[in-house]
């Protein structure tokens, strides 16, 4: 007796996911997800006791040529800021060196404005802007006020802190949003 298979199994349905004017699709997943009490509880768990990304990013970071930071840097960053490059916003900081660093001292970078450009340098920065990885990635997806950060010392300015605290101020001024598209391709 041969077993008849069919030649079209009926895919899952998933629910489907209403996102509301003003609402990412990612926003929406994570109110969704926030809902879940196991799945709150499970993300927490794994926070808690997964390692953290420093010490790997940090090995990547010391063995990694200038040149090539520069590459994979540099031109997605000058995309990001294009057009509060070109009217003039980020002059102030013309031929200054700021450093992002991570708690720790590395991974860092060091960045600069020249010519127009936001340029990857190698070295210490007139300013350093410390803190984790996590409150830089909630700088960036802009989920939090950035005064706040830097009162709550998740994120502090070292060195020449008006320097540091113009940067802050310009990045909170501009419309800019994280889009990793737009990082990566042209």
């Amino acid at each position: 007796m041969a077993l008849h298979m069919p030649t079209f199994l009926p895919r899952p349905s998933l629910p489907a996911l209403h996102t509301l004017p003003g609402m990412s699709r990612t926003q929406a997943v994570s109110q969704k997800l926030a809902a879940n009490p196991l799945m709150t509880d499970s993300l927490a768990l794994l926070k808690e006791y997964l390692p953290s990304p420093s010490p790997l990013l940090a090995a990547i970071d010391q063995r990694m040529p200038l040149v090539l930071k520069q590459l994979v840097v540099e031109a997605p960053l000058n995309r990001l800021f294009a057009e509060a490059i070109a009217d003039g916003e980020f002059d102030d900081f013309e031929g200054h060196r700021i450093r992002l660093e991570l708690n720790g001292g590395q991974p860092g970078v060091t960045f600069g404005f020249w010519a127009g450009r936001l340029r990857i340098l190698d070295g210490p920065g007139e300013a350093t802007i410390r803190g984790s990885l996590s409150a830089f990635k909630t700088l960036a997806e802009r989920n939090q006020d950035p005064d706040q950060l830097f009162f709550q010392r998740r994120l502090m300015v070292e060195g020449d802190t008006e320097l540091g605290l113009a940067l802050k101020n310009l990045l909170d001024s501009l419309e800019w949003k994280l889009n990793i598209r737009q990082l990566l391709f042209f």
